[in-house]
């Protein structure tokens, strides 16, 4: 534990006010709309490993997860993950509603072969299927995330902050790729690609959390810092 912090636990954790806990808040929800939005809908290829485009983005939310939990949290931090989820939510239904509104015919020109409509639902329009499978994902791995982290912490004490942060990552992680990809993709991609990308996803996402290690240490060091304490809060049932 670093020198000089208060320690607090349990419900008064959860209640006190803090200095950045807003902005983490926002940024994780603008992270993770983004990341369903624009990286959810594309598969890429780099050297014959086929990943979910999002990979490169959505792990942000995970790593900042883990920065919540750790400084505010568990209380907190699933405060953090309930605005998110709800942020997407809103986001797939706006996407929705306007992807099905009728084009005005000034507007839906032709762009070189396809219509504006058309290119437009190409971006904007995901399956109920995927939007749905995206949420469900992110709620349940996020908060298994935040809850192994948040009890490592209170049953091995404040030190050796890796092996919560990978150790978390990895379980988190773990039950957002079984839960996303095979109720988004099942029955519509091949079994075999469906395993590919979901086991190359969760392997990138764990490798990305251990090459932010060092970033992860130099942030929570500073807003524990700032903020003056170190917080244990276990996670009741939810």
């Amino acid at each position: 534990m670093q020198e000089g912090l208060t320690q607090i636990r349990g419900d008064v954790a959860g209640s006190r006010a803090y200095k950045h806990f807003d902005l983490l808040l926002a940024a994780t929800c603008v992270i993770v709309v983004c990341s369903n939005i624009i990286g959810a809908g594309k598969v890429a290829e780099v050297g014959g490993f086929a990943f979910g485009a999002g990979v490169l983005f959505f792990p942000l939310s995970y790593v900042l997860g883990d920065v919540l939990t750790e400084v505010y949290g568990y209380t907190k931090a699933r405060r953090a993950i309930m605005a998110a989820t709800a942020a997407a939510l809103f986001a797939a239904l706006m996407a929705g509603v306007i992807t099905w509104m009728p084009p005005a015919g000034s507007w839906n020109s032709d762009l070189g072969g396809i219509d504006r409509q058309t290119a437009f639902e190409a971006n904007f329009g995901q399956a109920p299927r995927i939007v749905a499978a995206s949420l469900v994902a992110l709620f349940f791995g996020e908060i298994a995330n935040a809850r192994v982290m948040a009890l490592m912490k209170v049953k091995r004490g404040a030190s050796k902050l890796w092996q919560r942060t990978i150790g978390s990552t990895a379980v988190g992680q773990g039950v957002d790729s079984l839960l996303f990809y095979p109720l988004a993709f099942l029955g519509v991609w091949p079994v075999s690609l469906v395993i590919t990308v979901a086991v190359t996803n969760y392997v990138l996402k764990v490798l990305w959390e251990a090459l932010l290690t060092p970033v992860t240490y130099k942030v929570v060091g500073a807003l524990k810092a700032s903020e003056g304490v170190e917080v244990f809060d276990a996670p009741g049932p939810d």
